[in-house]
């Protein structure tokens, strides 16, 4: 089923007055003067609840496309699916198709979610990614942000909303907030971290790892060899799928819980969606590292690959068993190793400024977001937000409380 811009507006002609060709919303906060007095001639614009992301024009789309990992349609497939339910979230996907052929344009993979009493509008996230982009190639979204009629269906069809929150907008992306008419992005608190791998494996480390770190790392590494038989792998059935995943919900959970925060990998949902995702990405988009002793899963790094870039999402470790071998580190040493030997250009650490990044060479790239008020009451939550830290803190914890009792920081996946 289809909503376009104009059946949204003739659904609503009785709460939303049109003056002159134009919408005026008193209620609504920098939405007055939306002028929908005629369509694009352009492009057709709907809500598309239903959208198939596993469909070949999707994929069409994605490959020739500006968006992440985080947009692939395995992984917004599983979301939309498996997560939105459980969290409540109505899917809002706006798509943007070509008039003169009907072929995909551009796809925006968002949520309405009720935090508390504000109605919230944000991209498809639920706490499990950490790249968010719309879904376009950067020539086509000129074409839309020139086209005023098509901007302004586009601008309807994500109201009502109290908030609208846009984070984790990786640097240099598409700029969203010009086709939504936001506010301009700010920088976030954290920064993402990736490095420059260059083969062969030798070479990438002797210069991206600090040589006193280098001769650390290879004392441990003789220290663990010596514990028993060492084997390092990239999973590739089921079975071994199952096994790693197991083993990282182990590890986690005592981890995190520590921290008060919890593990995403503990709740059923979750470990469904990260499960579907490895299952039917295994050997081509997902990558699932397991480093064994004696035949026993003792860490494992779960990542994504996309464009000659790996992105390490989610990691775990046998870290009382081994307190003094430095495992995480070994772990992705090797995990670096295996991506220069398969010809990957990138290893993406991903968001979360944890010191060990830099350590293999990780370099920091801001992330942004972009946040708008719709209502008197967004704009008095986006007014708290922003003058009392404390306040943004608790409304963090209140907001995705509904989401997830037991939560953790997107760094600490």
């Amino acid at each position: 089923m289809q909503i376009t811009g104009l059946q949204c507006l003739a659904r609503n002609d009785l709460a939303i007055k049109r003056r002159s060709g134009s919408i005026d919303s008193p209620d609504l906060p920098g939405f007055s003067r939306l002028r929908m007095n005629r369509p694009s001639t352009n492009f057709d614009i709907a809500i598309e609840p239903a959208f198939d992301f596993l469909s070949p024009e999707y994929a069409e789309l994605f490959d020739g496309s500006a968006a992440t990992a985080f947009q692939h349609p395995l992984w917004l497939h599983s979301l939309y699916t498996g997560l939105a339910p459980h969290a409540g979230a109505t899917p809002l996907i706006v798509v943007a198709r070509h008039r003169a052929t009907g072929a995909l344009a551009m796809v925006l993979p968002m949520l309405r979610v009720r935090r508390g009493p504000i109605r919230t509008v944000e991209f498809a996230d639920l706490r499990v990614s950490d790249y968010l982009a719309p879904v376009c190639s950067p020539e086509v979204f000129s074409q839309l942000l020139a086209d005023e009629s098509a901007c302004a269906e586009i601008r309807y069809l994500v109201r009502p909303f109290d908030l609208l929150r846009m984070t984790k907008i990786p640097d240099g992306r598409l700029p969203i907030e010009n086709l939504l008419a936001a506010p301009r992005r700010v920088s976030m608190e954290t920064n993402a971290y990736a490095a420059v791998l260059v083969a062969p494996f030798e070479q990438w480390r002797a210069s991206a790892l600090d040589r006193s770190y280098q001769k650390e790392l290879a004392k441990k590494s003789r220290q663990l060899q010596k514990k028993g038989a060492l084997s390092f792998a990239c999973c590739n059935d089921s079975a071994s799928v199952g096994e790693a995943l197991d083993v990282m919900r182990k590890f986690r959970g005592p981890r995190f819980q520590s921290q008060g925060d919890g593990d995403l990998l503990q709740r059923p949902e979750y470990y469904a969606f990260y499960s579907d995702v490895a299952l039917r990405g295994l050997g081509s988009f997902v990558r699932l590292y397991a480093m064994k002793m004696d035949g026993e899963v003792i860490a494992a790094v779960l990542g994504l690959h996309h464009q000659d870039s790996f992105m390490v999402i989610m990691s775990a470790f046998d870290i009382a068993g081994y307190k003094s071998q430095s495992l995480g580190a070994l772990m992705f040493e090797q995990v670096a190793r295996d991506c220069i030997e398969r010809g990957d250009q990138m290893l993406d650490f991903t968001i979360g400024d944890e010191p060990y990044k830099k350590l293999f060479g990780g370099q920091p790239s801001p992330m942004w977001t972009v946040t708008q008020a719709g209502s008197t009451a967004g704009a008095i939550s986006l007014f708290a937000l922003k003058q009392a830290p404390w306040l943004k803190l608790a409304a963090k914890r209140m907001s995705e409380f509904r989401l997830l009792p037991t939560r953790t920081s997107t760094p600490t996946r």
